[in-house]
């Protein structure tokens, strides 16, 4: 039997007895070589066929190599003492030869079950491996590709965060409130998630952008203004929007929400801003008078306004998610299961916390342990951290407040200015 000439010793390789493979009296080329079994490392690897093509009678009697052996020691003695090897009764229908090979295929059960299974019986596809090449060269581009949100940050720049559904009677509210914000609008960039919406709330942020970006005047143009759609499926009658029963499945569905949209709406940006679509009023300074704090996460306090008689307005909190802890409630919390799900404002669950109003007038700033979306400035670098708006149970709580807890637990700070208003509109 002749050597295998040119070839890098790389694996052993198992020839079907009867074959032109075996047979050979030239290279063996295991490409085109349907009846050899192929072995890298002792795992087997099959190119496993019918007759590769006429037969001729073989007389070299060969060796079984059942046993992992060094490659190169056996090849050296099969080449010098091939008499050495066992009897053709012995070996049946196979014999196990050592072949040195640069054309190496793992046999398809090895291989991932969503490639798909070569062909070994004709020759690569030209096109296949242009195909492959230009879809390795795309993933190699994406892998040099910075995702935005992960460079250095633009000073001072900010990024208004909106989740809207069905809000088209507060628009005009809305972006009154923003225009009246004295913070440069060259360094705000907006962004909405339009979601389950029925009335013309995506028409008219669409007609809001145009405006905004191609015919007001330059020094009210936002650095971007971007609009995203994407519908969760979740209807709840708006009366029933506050029923204790449904808030679990509601703040999930907002916390899903709110993840999406600043998911892809962070770029650059050092600040994240969350405004409810439905705020009354806040102060033109606020962002710069809650920047001033140098907070990761920081809060005002939102009220709602109603009128007590004719000439009289009384004031209470709107937003009772922003809380801080009690050693009451911290009791409480352990007795409770796993699966509790804890929420504000109602009688009928009291946790003991302590809200925005209940801090006395020398506070001016206290930590909190949880807070609400209504007007919440984050620095952007806790969301580039990965701390989102958990749509699972999170220390008892999800969506805002799951917030707040995540972000301690990675050691950021929550804070809340307990007489600083905002307005939200009744209801």
């Amino acid at each position: 039997m002749n050597r295998v000439h040119n070839f890098k010793d790389i694996c052993i390789a198992r020839i079907r007895r009867n074959t032109t493979a075996f047979q050979s009296q030239v290279d063996v080329e295991l490409p085109d070589a349907k009846d050899v079994e192929v072995t890298r490392n002792h795992a087997d690897a099959n190119y496993i066929a019918d007759d590769y093509s006429k037969s001729q009678n073989w007389k070299d009697k060969t060796q079984d190599i059942s046993k992992p052996i060094d490659s190169s020691d056996y090849y050296r003695q099969y080449s010098e003492n091939p008499a050495s090897s066992q009897s053709d009764t012995e070996t049946k229908d196979k014999v196990y030869i050592e072949v040195l090979d640069t054309a190496y295929h793992p046999k398809q059960a090895a291989m991932p079950s969503w490639l798909p299974r070569p062909d070994h019986g004709s020759k690569w596809d030209a096109s296949s491996i242009a195909r492959l090449t230009n879809e390795s060269r795309i993933i190699l581009e994406n892998n040099k590709e910075v995702s935005p949100h992960t460079l250095e940050p633009e000073p001072d720049s900010l990024l208004i965060l909106t989740p809207v559904k069905n809000n088209a009677k507060h628009l005009a509210r809305y972006f009154a409130l923003i225009d009246k914000l004295k913070y440069p609008r060259n360094k705000v960039s907006i962004a909405f998630l339009v979601s389950d919406s029925t009335d013309r709330t995506q028409q008219m942020l669409i007609e809001s952008r145009q405006w905004y970006q191609e015919t007001a005047p330059a020094d009210m143009r936002f650095k971007r203004f971007e609009i995203y759609r994407q519908d969760f499926f979740y209807a709840l009658p708006r009366h029933q929007r506050h029923l204790r029963e449904k808030q679990q499945e509601r703040r999930i569905m907002m916390a899903k929400a709110r993840n999406y949209l600043w998911t892809r709406a962070l770029e650059n940006e050092q600040w994240v801003l969350w405004i409810d679509g439905d705020l009354e009023f806040y102060p033109p300074n606020i962002v710069r008078d809650l920047m001033s704090y140098d907070k990761d996460v920081i809060v005002p306090n939102c009220l709602v306004r109603r009128k007590a008689d004719k000439d009289r307005w009384k004031h209470s909190v709107y937003d009772r998610n922003a809380w801080q802890e009690t050693p009451e409630s911290l009791a409480m919390i352990k007795k409770l299961e796993e699966s509790a799900f804890l929420v504000e404002g109602y009688k009928s669950l009291r946790t003991h916390r302590k809200y925005l109003d209940n801090f006395s007038k020398n506070q001016t700033i206290v930590p909190l342990d949880g807070v609400g979306g209504t007007f919440t400035l984050v620095k952007a670098h806790v969301h580039r951290s990965g701390v989102g708006f958990p749509a699972w149970l999170f220390q008892h709580q999800v969506e805002t407040e799951g917030f707040a807890k995540l972000a301690k637990a990675h050691g950021y700070g929550v804070f809340g200015l307990p007489f600083y208003y905002i307005r939200h509109v009744v209801g």
